[in-house]
């Protein structure tokens, strides 16, 4: 039975969790009202009108700019205890137009994690935008330790499939060697490249246990592939390490490239991923797979 003591400390734990609650309601209300105030109508194409008062939008546009019931925003920013969803929390950053900084602080103050979180990242600088162009045509990226690829370059974009045609949100190793079927045919090795995958993300993983995020992504690439859940099985890991790949590409045939990666921030474990031709044949490949990319278009992606 647990003692007085016991009893106290969990009640003091309680009432602490709830106080912690309440400053980051408060907090959140005077965020949504402060950016709210400072985005005018015209920024978001509304019209002003002659009798406008309230600085910046008003709580029903805002609402309506994110699908949202109006009395429910309201409460919002009355500081209710209300639940809110990371989806209403993506539709509200996106209709006050917060940056990326701003978008990370209204998801840590809901106390919810952010669902597209490869779409920046602190370690992206012009600077390693600029090294990522210079690098070509060796196909290069930056990606995180859960393999969201956060940048890349053009020739990067056509090196297993036409990356700029995915969706944000499925720019991520481990979904596209499930999932895409263009990526999956690119690599001459697939079933040892995924059980190596597997076991380097299951030892990342470690790290982030109790993570919304990963277990959310450990969710989906369980329902979504039986090829995974069998490999996932054998609880295999694997620490990080160069490796010579095999790519059958649409556009100039294989490739053979050696793997290395420069890693950039131990906080995050974003490391920047290059692939050197391992011959001849395959560096002639390379810089006709980056003319083919910027003939077609392609741009450095963040």
């Amino acid at each position: 039975m647990a003692t007085m003591a016991q009893e106290q400390q969990a009640g003091a734990a309680v009432r602490s969790g709830g106080q912690e609650s309440e400053i980051r309601r408060h907090e959140l209300a005077a965020f949504l009202r402060h950016r709210r105030e400072h985005v005018t109508p015209e920024r978001v194409g509304l019209p002003r009108g002659p009798r406008r008062r309230t600085p910046g939008l008003r709580r029903e546009e805002v609402a309506q700019l994110a699908a949202v019931g109006v009395t429910w925003y309201t409460w919002l920013e009355q500081a209710r205890d209300i639940q809110v969803s990371v989806q209403v929390l993506d539709a509200l950053a996106r209709a006050l137009m917060l940056d990326p900084s701003e978008r990370v602080h209204l998801f840590q103050l809901a106390g919810a994690v952010d669902p597209t979180p490869a779409s920046r990242c602190p370690t992206i600088t012009p600077a390693l935008l600029r090294m990522l162009e210079q690098l070509e045509p060796l196909p290069a990226c930056i990606q995180n330790s859960r393999y969201d690829i956060l940048a890349y370059n053009r020739t990067y974009a056509r090196l297993l499939c036409d990356l700029d045609e995915v969706p944000a949100e499925d720019r991520n190793c481990m979904v596209l060697i499930t999932t895409n079927e263009q990526w999956r045919s690119s690599i001459v090795l697939l079933d040892e490249t995924m059980r190596l995958m597997a076991a380097k993300f299951r030892a990342s993983m470690a790290g982030h246990l109790a993570d919304p995020a990963w277990k959310m992504l450990l969710k989906r690439l369980r329902a979504e592939s039986e090829e995974f859940c069998e490999v996932w099985e054998r609880h295999e890991v694997l620490g990080a390490r160069t490796k010579r790949k095999e790519f059958r590409n649409a556009d100039v045939g294989r490739i053979t490239v050696d793997h290395t990666d420069l890693w950039l921030n131990p906080e995050f474990g974003s490391r920047m991923v290059t692939y050197a031709p391992a011959d001849e044949e395959s560096r002639q490949r390379l810089e006709k797979l980056h003319a083919i990319a910027v003939e077609r278009g392609s741009a450095i992606r963040v």
